[in-house]
């Protein structure tokens, strides 16, 4: 806590009694038996994490990105998958918070913010991970509607979420073309892959998002035509941190378990503590 503000001390303090009571004692059960917590997180989210650094006027937080970076360090102490989730949901919220029109943003944030709904990020493609500006997923225009065509892959809360950020080809190759799209689930044409086998990281369902003519109002851009790129990478500035700030939080508890380990297990008729 060196160094933050008092208000920064109560929100490490909130989120690292939530972690201890609502995430630790259950996150090895989440992993073994590939639960997704949507009731711990709608808890979390009455505390106000489902938008940390999202408008008030919206259901947000209003907070910065450092007291994010606290919040989620912290909250990893209890179960970091799942607060990998919960971060990856707070920069999609505050992509339709920043980048959507007014109506956009009364329409989808309210019931993100509480978490009664839950967001996925969709960008990665079989073909292109961080060389985002290769996808190709094409969205073409006809009339107030685009049709949606292709397919994301490894996508986080892919098929248990209920909104999708797309980022999509609307234009010519490169970043220019690309374009912000929200889906919902439900619409004809989103369908999603089986759920990934994975050896951690179970509390959150990882799955390919797949459109097949999903057709998608215009009034769900986000932006303008040709902006999805930008979008895209200022999301991505803020998630990267949020992330690093996940891996931060779980090896801080790791060196706890391991302190604790030290002090209880014996050998030679004295704790490994003990030892140089």
């Amino acid at each position: 806590s060196t160094g933050l503000t008092e208000d920064q001390k109560e929100f490490q303090k909130v989120a690292l009694d939530f972690a201890a009571k609502e995430m630790a004692p259950y996150m090895a059960e989440w992993d073994e038996k590939e639960i997704f917590p949507v009731e711990t997180m709608r808890k979390a989210a009455q505390l106000g994490f489902g938008g940390i650094y999202v408008k008030p006027d919206v259901g947000g937080s209003g907070l910065s990105r450092l007291d994010t970076s606290i919040i989620f360090e912290a909250l990893s102490t209890g179960c970091t998958s799942t607060t990998a989730y919960m971060s990856i949901h707070n920069m999609c919220v505050w992509m339709i918070d920043t980048f959507g029109n007014e109506e956009q943003r009364h329409r989808f944030c309210p019931s993100l913010c509480s978490m009664e709904k839950f967001a996925s990020y969709c960008l990665t493609e079989p073909g292109s991970g961080s060389d985002a500006a290769s996808l190709l997923t094409s969205a073409q225009r006809k009339g107030d509607s685009y049709v949606l065509n292709g397919s994301k892959a490894f996508i986080s809360g892919g098929g248990d979420t209920d909104v999708y950020v797309v980022m999509c080809r609307t234009g010519g190759p490169g970043p220019k073309g690309i374009s912000c799209l929200v889906l919902e689930k439900g619409m004809p044409g989103l369908s999603f892959g089986k759920k990934e086998k994975k050896v951690g990281w179970n509390s959150q369902p990882t799955r390919a998002v797949i459109f097949e003519d999903c057709v998608v109002p215009v009034g769900n851009r986000l932006g303008a035509e040709g902006q999805g790129f930008s979008i895209a990478m200022q999301g991505l500035n803020g998630g990267r941190i949020n992330i690093a700030s996940c891996s931060l939080g779980a090896a801080h508890a790791s060196v706890l378990l391991a302190q604790e380990h030290l002090t209880v297990r014996k050998q030679f008729g004295e704790p490994l503590a003990h030892n140089q």
